[in-house]
């Protein structure tokens, strides 16, 4: 699985978007990437929208609700918190303030955010298709938001 790739395809509005090609990092995050894969297998991210994008930090999704307050009915993952550097292009899971509490819900950092490193779980890299999520429309929630119109393994 270390060299499996993820291939978000977004729908981005206006006619934007496109495939966004994640490189799994099952080496650094093996139990993320774990369920990652299973939710993508499910078909669970096809149709979620990126409910908080936020130029120069990061695009967040993984909420089937749309609202940052939702997850899968999985229980929440341990935290494998690696030395992943937090830079454009890394994905990372979302939680709450209680390090074990990351579900379904993840970001794509736009910029240097290094001081999240070691404080959230790093488990894949955007190798190609980065300019479709600089494309997601911003906000918090986003008016109308881009959303991962299909999510592959390959």
């Amino acid at each position: 699985m270390a060299d499996q790739m993820l291939t978000f395809t977004l729908d981005c509005g206006d006619d934007k978007g496109g495939d966004v090609v994640i490189k799994l990092l099952a080496d650094v995050a093996p139990g993320h990437v774990a369920r990652i894969s299973e939710l993508v297998s499910e078909g669970f991210y096809d149709g979620v929208v990126f409910h908080r994008v936020i130029p120069g930090f990061m695009a967040q999704g993984g909420d089937p609700t749309g609202t940052g307050m939702g997850g899968s009915q999985k229980p929440d993952l341990k935290a494998e918190f690696n030395n992943t550097p937090h830079v454009r292009g890394i994905c990372s899971m979302a939680r709450s303030s209680a390090p074990n509490s990351a579900n379904s819900q993840f970001f794509i950092c736009f910029d240097d955010a290094r001081f999240l490193d070691n404080q959230y779980t790093a488990w894949g890299e955007v190798v190609s298709g980065m300019e479709h999520v600089d494309a997601l429309p911003k906000g918090e929630p986003p008016r109308a938001p881009g959303k991962i119109a299909k999510a592959t393994l390959g």
